[in-house]
């Protein structure tokens, strides 16, 4: 009970009618669905102006989770200010100003123009688009979770935190399996902004319903003092759970692909845990989670370390995915363990909210300007584990008796061990790669490989565990075409018989360590379009293929995409999209309005050539059903793998226009080239996938779901591979 005039107050606020839980409830879910709903929304409008990177999710992350700490700073000012009833008339005016940002479509200004950092750029687009809404949206659940508590008794406010991030889970999930496959991209967003409209409509009448309170504040509180080591612990405990999300989806996005669908998994695991945690007391169970939290931290440290380089996504996406549930189930138990009296409800949801966003600016915008490779992420690992430990010294519950006076030792012992095993993974993952450097779109290694009992040594360039290239040390082979692009593979083929007929004038989005340049002949022309400036710098310094190359040879900077649409028609014989961020091409290159601007570019018998080697995305039928809406002929080829000359199996989708055939996609279908052996040439056909466009995809309707199978049989099988395949990664021994 408050005493005094608070007392008085609350009986007041008692007496007056308040609006219904019902209607608290609704509001509530709908400005969680909102606010997780925008986030892939935007995501798929910005994604193609910046190459279809994945630190494009990572830096909204970090402005969401920055935007949110300013909505609770906003609604503990708010509730501060009970009396005031103007001030609550004020942020009625806002919601109702906020309409008129309506609909939520970014500015083609916030374009780049070339390959500057966008890390900013992406900031300000965000605040320019969805600033305002989003701030609103953040400060809804706190705002209304204190006005509810006000003039009840025993109120029952985290109930409504959970809800919120129930409404939450459903915006994330409902993304991939609903909205997207239904519903074009101009559609969500008119869509989302009418019930944004409908949001501003409900939060408006509760604004002018709630009562008049002030909440009390620390030194009010009729709790006793919480010093300040709570909400240090608060704080840690919420940084060390948004850390861990912003790095498992960093990781899991450079290894696999940069699309929504991945990212949304870890984003909806995160939210679940703060329902289970924050639901009822029940659903955390310490003797369940804490034996199992240094089993996951150090499976975790351990996938990090150089022999599970390489391992398949089928392992690390499910182990990456299950520690991260764990540990954030953990680090919002205890911190639900520890919430204060619905008093300081704001002041809680403050303070971890500014977790979040630390934790999240930290793995986002800090590490990538600090370290040269991925090392916040066994940091966020050891902190987990030091901050879970110093909350549980600080419940009752584990306080040392005769009975448990050892407890507390053992805690700390195995938290000294997990923090010593993740640092010196780091170490050891460090001191693996002759060069190492990062930025806004990932970590690039360059390292020298030792000849195997067949496959020769090589320089190779990594991103993550894809690699980028390969140049053979041997050399009299030096200068032949390796990886993806050997003389028998798809590309091969098509630029060997292009440049039968005289000079070629070559296009290629994505330039790698430069090794299609190897084709080129005196009075060719080649032209590579890299967004990313270290790719660049390492294929020109480190690589000779570019050096080599007795063709014309020029680096276009920038998205490969947005480049060709500033330019006039190119003409080109053949153009080579081979921009993979993760394991994929980005959406963006995958669209009929791309394949048209492509075309554009194309002489009228000139060639298209598509990289889609993938095992996890069946890329082929997305293609044929673009080709069938241009009248565009497509056929696939598959070259297996040559370990003598560091060949990778890959495959390839060559594309005419069927009103102006180009001889090697002629002579293919049509069965008239003596294919090696090895090489399978395959007609495409007509699949039943609808055609992607950039007001439409959809990536559930192209998982190979055969591949993308979690048997643990199979993983272990490979986790053992001969020290030929460490090099390699899972495009390379696609089948």
């Amino acid at each position: 009970m408050l005493s005094g005039s608070n007392e008085k107050v609350l009986r007041i606020a008692g007496n007056t009618p308040t609006s219904p839980t019902l209607l608290y409830s609704a509001t509530i879910v709908l400005s969680a669905f909102l606010l997780f709903q925008i986030q892939p929304i935007l995501a798929k409008l910005i994604l193609p102006w910046f190459g279809g990177a994945a630190a494009v999710w990572l830096v909204s992350l970090a402005f969401y989770q920055s935007s949110y700490f300013l909505g609770n700073l906003y609604a503990h000012f708010l509730t501060g200010r009970g009396r005031a009833r103007w001030l609550r008339g004020v942020h009625a005016a806002f919601l109702l100003a906020t309409l008129s940002l309506l609909p939520i479509v970014p500015s083609p200004f916030w374009q780049p123009r070339g390959s500057e950092e966008p890390t900013w750029r992406i900031f300000g687009l965000l605040a320019a688009t969805v600033g305002a809404p989003f701030l609103l949206l953040s400060a809804t659940s706190p705002l209304l979770q204190a006005w509810y508590s006000i003039g009840r008794e025993a109120p029952r406010p985290y109930r409504l935190y959970a809800l919120s991030n129930l409404g939450s889970l459903l915006a994330l999930v409902s993304y991939p399996l609903v909205v997207e496959p239904a519903i074009s991209t101009h559609g969500q967003v008119v869509i989302w902004s009418v019930a944004y409209g409908i949001f501003v409509i409900l939060c408006s009448a509760l604004t002018f319903r709630a009562p008049s309170l002030k909440l009390p504040s620390v030194a009010q509180s009729p709790t006793s003092p919480i010093g300040w080591t709570l909400p240090v612990l608060w704080l840690f405990l919420a940084a060390c759970a948004s850390a861990l999300l912003v790095s498992v989806t960093n990781h899991v996005s450079q290894n696999i692909a940069a699309i929504p669908l991945l990212w949304i998994v870890p984003l909806s695991l995160y939210l679940l845990t703060l329902i289970l945690c924050f639901a009822a007391d029940s659903w955390y169970r310490r003797v369940v989670f804490l034996p199992v939290l240094p089993i996951a931290l150090a499976v975790m440290a351990w996938l990090l370390s150089p022999q599970f380089e390489s391992a398949s996504p089928r392992l690390q996406i499910p182990i990456y995915f299950a520690g991260l549930f764990i540990c954030c189930t953990v680090c919002h138990g205890e911190m639900a363990a520890l919430k204060p009296a619905p008093e300081l409800l704001t002041m809680f949801y403050l303070t971890i909210s500014a977790g979040g966003a630390m934790g999240g600016i930290f793995v986002a915008l800090v590490a990538p300007r600090v370290f040269r490779g991925l090392y916040e992420f066994p940091l966020a690992l050891g902190l987990c584990a030091i901050s879970v430990f110093f909350a549980l010294l600080r419940n009752r519950q584990f306080r040392p008796d005769k009975r448990t006076r050892a407890a507390p030792f053992l805690a700390a012992t195995i938290t000294a061990a997990l923090v010593a095993i993740i640092f010196q993974m780091a170490r050891v993952q460090s001191g693996q790669a002759l060069l190492t450097v990062r930025n806004f779109y990932g970590v690039l290694r360059v390292n020298i490989l030792p000849p195997g009992p067949v496959r020769p040594a090589v320089t190779q360039l990594r991103n993550g565990t894809v690699v980028h290239g390969e140049e053979i040390l041997n050399e009299p082979h030096s200068d032949g075409p390796t990886t993806y692009y050997g003389e028998h593979s798809g590309i091969g083929i098509a630029l060997l018989f292009a440049r039968q007929s005289g000079n070629v004038r070559v296009g290629v989005i994505g330039l790698g360590v430069g090794t299609l340049a190897r084709y080129g002949q005196m009075g060719d022309d080649y032209v590579f379009y890299e967004i990313n400036p270290q790719v660049t710098d390492l294929a020109t310094n480190l690589f000779d293929f570019l050096h080599r190359s007795d063709a014309q040879v020029e680096i276009i900077p920038g998205d490969g995409r947005l480049s060709l649409q500033r330019q006039s028609p190119q003409n080109f014989d053949v153009l080579v999209v081979d921009a993979f961020s993760g394991d994929a091409i980005p959406v963006h290159l995958l669209t009929r309005e791309a394949f048209e601007l492509y075309f554009r570019h194309l002489k009228p018998h000139g060639l298209l050539a598509m990289h889609v080697t993938n095992r996890l995305l069946n890329l082929p039928p997305v293609i044929e059903a673009t080709a069938c809406g241009l009248g565009a002929r497509a056929v696939q080829v598959t070259n297996s793998e040559d370990e003598k000359n560091a060949v990778y199996q890959s495959t390839w989708v060559l594309l005419d226009r069927a009103s102006a055939s180009n001889a090697t996609v002629s002579n293919l279908t049509e069965g008239r080239i003596s294919l090696p052996s090895g090489t399978s040439a395959q007609i495409q056909h007509e699949t039943g996938v609808r055609a992607w466009t950039d007001n439409y995809s959809n990536l559930i309707g192209i998982l190979n779901w055969r591949h993308a199978r979690v048997t643990m049989w199979i993983l272990i099988s490979r986790f053992e591979k001969p020290a030929r395949n460490r090099g390699k990664t899972r495009r390379d021994r696609a089948s």
